[in-house]
């Protein structure tokens, strides 16, 4: 009997813990309103659909899975990817996040 009690404090322990780290990993916002370089957009002549596509992927977001949430198709996305590389001067879309990171453009 003293097992299962210690054994359902841990459980409730580790719970509350669970709960906290959720709701204060919820509460930051990954790409911060206040920080964004908005003139730094318009100088790289990003369109905004092209823009929407790179917070998508900074997300983690495939083609597939990026065209499925703007309704475009999967050419198109790949379209706007090279877009962004080009402009970006990236390589790589990891390259492209972080490029786009640096310049406080996501």
């Amino acid at each position: 009997m003293d097992v299962e009690i210690i054994i359902a404090v841990v459980a409730v322990v580790f719970f509350i813990v669970g709960i906290y780290i959720n709701k204060k990993s919820l509460n930051s916002e990954p790409f911060p309103e206040s920080e964004i370089n908005f003139q730094k957009i318009e100088a790289l002549e990003l369109s905004s659909r092209e823009y929407e596509v790179l917070t998508e992927i900074a997300k983690g977001l495939s083609n597939k899975e990026i065209g499925d949430k703007l309704f475009l198709s999967e050419s198109t996305i790949k379209t706007h990817v090279s877009n962004l590389l080009v402009k970006l001067n990236a390589k790589r879309r990891t390259q492209a996040i972080q490029i786009a990171k640096e310049m406080h453009i996501i």
